[in-house]
């Protein structure tokens, strides 16, 4: 079972192919994929939504995870990153894909076993649960992983 995993965003996206195999987890991919700033909105939606598509497509995942919408304090940036997550749920959509939504709380109790542990706790946890590979990973792509990886532990009996 593969699960494409997103952690929403119109600056940077964190992305994660995740495999489950014989009860093991495994980091097929990750990224940060980011857009620039001096782009118009439009076309940072755009060029996610081609990204996610060139994902689905090389990566051929059974499933499509993504983190809820947390609103802060800041409406503007709320609304930019809820349009990028309807970009990244239409390609979703558009693939014949099951979409699994997860709130941050829902994300960090499947992996620390905390509904308030922090970047950091979750980074460290990640760390223990699935190989991370070479080089460093940025916050994003951590949420990602860890998005896949509560995926798997929701649906631990279906496929384990």
């Amino acid at each position: 079972m593969r699960v494409l995993a997103i952690d929403p965003g119109y600056g940077r996206l964190g992305l994660a192919v995740v495999e489950k195999n014989k009860g093991k987890e495994k980091l097929i991919y990750s990224e940060c994929f980011q857009t620039h700033s001096d782009d118009n909105f439009h076309m940072r939606l755009g060029l996610i939504g081609v990204r996610v598509r060139e994902l689905i497509e090389k990566y051929n995942p059974d499933v499509f995870a993504i983190e809820d919408l947390f609103f802060s304090k800041n409406t503007k940036t709320a609304l930019k990153v809820s349009e990028s997550r309807g970009v990244v749920i239409f390609q979703a959509v558009d693939a014949g894909l099951s979409i699994y939504e997860y709130t941050p709380n829902q994300i960090k109790v499947a992996v620390t076993g905390y509904g308030k542990a922090n970047k950091n706790d979750v980074y460290v946890m990640v760390k223990k649960l699935i190989d991370l590979g070479e080089g460093k990973k940025i916050d994003d792509e951590i949420d990602a992983i860890a998005i896949g990886l509560t995926f798997f532990a929701s649906y631990k009996s279906a496929y384990t």
